[in-house]
This record gives structure tokens, C-alpha cells and sequence, in this order.
């Protein structure tokens, strides 16, 4: 029987909130414990770690349709929050609940950047490649904790949406992909929790500014994960560890995206 792989996109501020991130670890190792199959790869940002980092250094920060704009003189300070810092963190909740993670890049998960749009400076999309040692740490049981950093094949660091790397891993991986937030689910027009939304729905919500910001990159790039994974990919929240529980007993929690 082959293993069934998660991968779990984790917003950064899930380090924000003590004990958070440790919770929800737990709760994968309760998982693990109780189904041997089961196996997961977290992909992580760092936002509001990084504008803290920006600011200190007396940088501005700007965002354009919910993409951080990444200037080179910038990147230092942005791969030494995302890749140092916010992932070494990570780490450190994962080992006290008793996992046995590895810190990655997407280059070293097999992924190669490239620059997304020049305006943008360096954002990068990333792309599946041949190398990468991915499914090496998954077949020895450890726990990939991958950052949104990419490396091009130009030797430059890109700083790629974590939302859209997610989904190229777990494209990879043929994965069960969940968008873990700080919101319950996805919220209409009067902050109800939508059940779920497919394209259709999403294009209207988008339309009408009810879905925004960060949030419409999320549903965005959910749907388009949900369409190239052909299955529904959930927006859930990191908040209840149980949550997590809860959808890999196959229960409805948070927004389903279907394609």
C-alpha cells in the first residue's frame, strides 16, 4: 500500500500565536501514530516575520494584487526571515511534538525559479525539476519543511508566493493539498464560512471585492491546484489543530475548492 502524502501549506503567522504551530504538529503525530500511511510536507511563508524584518532595516513595504513586491536589495533580509528564521522555528515546534523535520528551499525540494514579472523585482515562479531530494526524506520518514525560496538556474534568490509553491509540490507529489490560514474558511459577503466554491462562484466573489488581497491569491491559487490535481483542495484554519484531524477522517472543515 502506498503512502498517502499531504502537503500543508501553513500561513506565517502560525509562529505569531504561542504554542500554534506545536499544536498542530501534535496533531500529525497523532495522526501518523494512529495510520502509518499518512505522511506530510509542510510548505510555509513568513509575512508578517518578514515586514517586521523590513522594517527594522528601514525598508518599505508594497504589495501588488496581493504578491510582495521583491526589490534584490530587499532579498537578504526576506530569505534570512523565510529560510532562516521563520523555517528553523518551524522546526523547532515540529521536533518538541516529536516529528524529525528537514529544512528546505524549493530548489532543494526540485523546484527551479524564475523571475515572475520584471516590476515586480524578485518574485519568482517556480517550476518542477529533476533534481531535489523530496520523495528521498518522504521514503525515510522525515517531515520536509520547505520555504518559498527559490534559486534560478541564473543563481539569483526569488522570493515565490508560498500559496503557488504548495501547489507545485503537491502537483509533484500528486498530493492532497490544504491551505491552512488564520481564518476559519473562506467568508462571504457577511462573514459567513462558505461551505464551498468552485470557479464560477470565486470569479463573482473576486468581482465584487467580497474576496481580496491575500485571500483572492489563495482562492485563486487554490482553484487552479484544484483543477491541475483534478480534486477539491481545502482552505482550512491552523488555529484548531483538530481541524486537521477532522479532514484526514474525511470530514468537511473549512472551504473546499473544487475545479
Amino acid at each position: 500500500m502506498s503512502k498517502q502524502t499531504w502537503v500543508i501549506k501553513l500561513g506565517g503567522a502560525v509562529l505569531n500565536q504561542e504554542g500554534a504551530a506545536q499544536s498542530l504538529f501534535a496533531a500529525m503525530k497523532e495522526i501518523q501514530q494512529q495510520n502509518s500511511e499518512q505522511q506530510f510536507v509542510i510548505v510555509h511563508g513568513g509575512g508578517a516575520l518578514v515586514d517586521a524584518w523590513l522594517a527594522d532595516a528601514g525598508f518599505a513595504t508594497a504589495k501588488h494584487q496581493g504578491l510582495r513586491i521583491s526589490p534584490k536589495e530587499q532579498m537578504p533580509y526576506i530569505v534570512g526571515a523565510l529560510a532562516g528564521c521563520a523555517n528553523k522555528q518551524l522546526m523547532a515546534q515540529a521536533i518538541i511534538a516529536g516529528l524529525t523535520p528537514v529544512g528546505l528551499c524549493l530548489y532543494d525540494a526540485g523546484f527551479d525559479t524564475q523571475q515572475k514579472l520584471k516590476a515586480l523585482g524578485q518574485v519568482g515562479t517556480c517550476h518542477d525539476a529533476e533534481h531535489g531530494v523530496l520523495s528521498q526524506l518522504l521514503e525515510f520518514d522525515k517531515l520536509p519543511v520547505i520555504s518559498s525560496v527559490g534559486i534560478g538556474n541564473d543563481g539569483n534568490l526569488y522570493n515565490v508566493n508560498a500559496d503557488e509553491a504548495a501547489a507545485a509540490i503537491a502537483s509533484k507529489l500528486n498530493a492532497e493539498l490544504i491551505f491552512m490560514t488564520d481564518v476559519e474558511a473562506v467568508l462571504d459577503a457577511n462573514k459567513q464560512p462558505l461551505n464551498q466554491l468552485n470557479g464560477e462562484q470565486i470569479s463573482t466573489l473576486i468581482a465584487q471585492k467580497v474576496i481580496l488581497g491575500g485571500m483572492e491569491v489563495k482562492v485563486k491559487t487554490s482553484l487552479h491546484a484544484a483543477q491541475h490535481l483534478r480534486r477539491g483542495v481545502y482552505i482550512s484554519s491552523w488555529q484548531k489543530p483538530e481541524n486537521l484531524i477532522a479532514l484526514l477522517a474525511g470530514e468537511h472543515v473549512g472551504t473546499l475548492i473544487t475545479p
